[in-house]
């Protein structure tokens, strides 16, 4: 279930799972917001947004038999952010030992939308360096947690809103059949 991700809890650290899921949830407007400047670096791709389609499987109330639900489609992407390479000297084997530390961020989200998979992979290799992860985590993390739980609350309220109290109704009947009787 998703809703172990939208808190981490009280002492609990965020491990890239927990992000990762946030991101894949985000809308596309706050991502674009809170990764405006960091979106400018180059970016080594280490595979382009490509959209593809995934089966979903459900289970019947959650723990019976697993079935198949249908297809959605989603798009991924990998990412490698921070990898520049000196002037190449004689050989492969130089050239790799030569690569500055790289963070590599990678997506899978819903949809077709290639610059949210691309702000997502960005957004988790910048939350896999310590230096960056606390500024983050407020700039981007907390607005996606706080707007997941309003589009929760709203559609908790829309299911409240067609909820039906039966035990009401059925005193309705009752009343109305008294009336006919007499």
């Amino acid at each position: 279930m998703f809703q172990a991700f939208d808190n981490p809890g009280p002492g609990r650290p965020l491990e890239r799972a927990h992000w990762m899921a946030l991101l894949a949830r985000a809308p596309l407007d706050l991502l674009e917001s809170a990764l405006h400047e960091p979106a400018r670096q180059p970016v080594r791709w280490l595979r382009s947004p490509e959209i593809g389609l995934m089966m979903v499987q459900g289970r019947v109330g959650g723990t019976g038999e697993r079935f198949h639900l249908g297809e959605v489609t989603v798009t991924r992407c990998a990412l490698r952010v921070g990898a520049q390479m000196a002037p190449a000297t004689v050989g492969a084997a130089s050239a790799t030992a030569d690569m500055a530390p790289a963070t590599v961020g990678v997506a899978y989200i819903l949809g077709r939308s290639h610059r949210k998979a691309q702000l997502a992979a960005l957004a988790d290799a910048l939350l896999q360096d310590p230096a960056q992860q606390p500024a983050l985590e407020a700039r981007l993390l907390e607005p996606i947690r706080r707007h997941l739980r309003y589009m929760l609350a709203a559609r908790q309220a829309r299911a409240a809103s067609t909820k039906v109290d039966f035990f009401t109704m059925a005193r309705e009947s009752s009343l109305e059949n008294a009336e006919d009787a007499q």
